[in-house]
């Protein structure tokens, strides 16, 4: 029997001699409710490919002997358990999928992980790991997946050293660590696994050309604001560095990843205006830049962004008009408030008959007069005016009473002498009575 698959059932345990462990290539026990540790009846397994054991709660360390170089093991999902301790100092080499998401795993990335040459696909996210970020696996020349969010990762990103740095990567995750510092300007020159993807180029390998095609790699991830556990049939690409302490102005370079679909930048302190490069991501489908610290216009370009569905520009300081037309006019106010200085719709804020934003001329003479023309200077006009008006008019009537006037007064007092011969007829005519 070379393939066991008792997933998604109930089980809470096993005896070592439920398989044969000299032929079994498949082992498949995800979503159960197994615990414990791992036997080692599992590294008597020689001949053994894939290794499925996520969703149950398994504890205890995961063992050495699983990497020793006799093992034929190309895909080992541990994830969702309860293993705590240190990755494996040795892995399998023929590794392509590693995913040990959402267990009690501490100490630093294993850096047998480089010998791994064929890996496709990491997965380390939500563990207790505490490194710096492990810029040697850019050499893995086939990685496509790199997930390490949700950790204790720190310090800056650095500068990459190979000449192409992760050729093949589509999936790069680094979001809620302590990753500091600005983002090296050529960072993401080269991830040439997001740019101008075709059809025929979508397709992941996923250990296929071995023994069973049935089997998906299974990643975490957030998508327009909600977190997923995804099976992979064809690489969604994504950039997810929120929730970290980077700075500094966002890389141009970004917008050289033309098939990217989603891009998150939120919840770190970058600085500087939103590239205008940012309109060659044709693809893009999520844009999230919130809680920052920006600052300019919202490129007008962006607007041609045809699949943008989520945009989150909140709580930055960008100003001006915000762009209209397209996926624009479909935006939630949310998605730019907290920007006092932005005005037009979504907003309720309007920008006034004046389509320039209030940044345009900020140097020009006339319009630093204008800033400081205000409603206090209006109240103070009108004060002076009233009280010189006063003050001419009473000395025109001092000396000399205008004709006007005159005629007026004279107008004023034959009507009031009219109503009072009226007046007094009226009262004659109820004594007579």
């Amino acid at each position: 029997m070379g393939r066991l698959d008792l997933s998604h059932n109930f089980l809470t345990g096993f005896e070592k001699q439920v398989w044969p462990s000299g032929s079994l290539q498949y082992l498949n026990l995800e979503n159960n409710f197994l615990q414990g540790t791992l036997h080692q009846s599992f590294c008597d397994m020689i001949n053994l490919e894939f290794l499925i054991l996520a969703q149950n709660n398994f504890s205890g360390s995961i063992p050495d002997c699983l990497g020793n170089s006799n093992s034929f093991i190309s895909i080992l999902d541990l994830r969702m358990n309860n293993f705590h301790g240190e990755i494996p100092r040795f892995l399998p080499t023929g590794l392509q999928y590693l995913g040990l998401y959402g267990n009690q795993l501490r100490g630093q990335v294993s850096r047998s992980l480089v010998n791994c040459t064929s890996l496709e696909a990491l997965d380390l996210g939500n563990n207790k790991l505490n490194d710096t970020f492990p810029i040697w696996l850019e050499k893995l020349p086939n990685l496509q997946v790199l997930i390490l969010k949700s950790n204790l990762f720190h310090g800056p990103i650095g500068d990459l050293e190979s000449e192409f740095p992760f050729p093949e990567l589509r999936i790069f995750d680094l979001s809620c660590n302590g990753f500091t510092g600005t983002l090296p300007s050529n960072f993401f020159k080269n991830f040439r696994g997001m740019m101008d993807l075709d059809e025929e180029n979508t397709e992941i390998t996923q250990a296929s050309n071995r023994t069973h095609r049935d089997y998906l790699y299974h990643v975490s991830l957030v998508i327009k604001g909600n977190e997923y556990d995804m099976g992979i049939t064809s690489i969604m690409t994504s950039v997810d560095l929120s929730s970290n302490r980077f700075e500094g102005d966002i890389p141009n370079s970004i917008g050289n990843l033309s098939s990217l679909v989603l891009l998150n930048l939120s919840h770190n302190s970058f600085l500087g205006r939103i590239p205008a490069e940012f309109a060659q991501l044709q693809q893009l489908e999520s844009l999230d830049l919130s809680m920052n610290r920006l600052i300019g216009e919202i490129p007008g370009l962006l607007s041609s962004l045809t699949f943008l569905e989520v945009l989150n520009l909140s709580y930055n300081h960008l100003a001006g008009r915000i762009p209209i037309g397209k996926q624009f006019n479909t935006f939630p106010n949310d998605s730019c408030c907290g920007n006092p200085d932005l005005c037009g719709f979504p907003l309720s804020k309007e920008c006034g008959n004046n389509n320039e934003s209030p940044l345009e001329h900020d140097d020009d003479d006339d319009s630093y007069f204008m800033s400081g023309f205000t409603w206090e200077a209006v109240v103070i006009g009108y004060g002076c005016g009233m009280i010189f008006g006063l003050l001419i008019g009473g000395l025109m009537f001092l000396f000399e009473k205008p004709k006007w006037y005159v005629n007026f007064a004279e107008d004023i007092a034959q009507h009031i002498a009219a109503n009072k011969r009226t007046r007094q007829k009226k009262r004659r005519g109820l004594r007579m009575n």
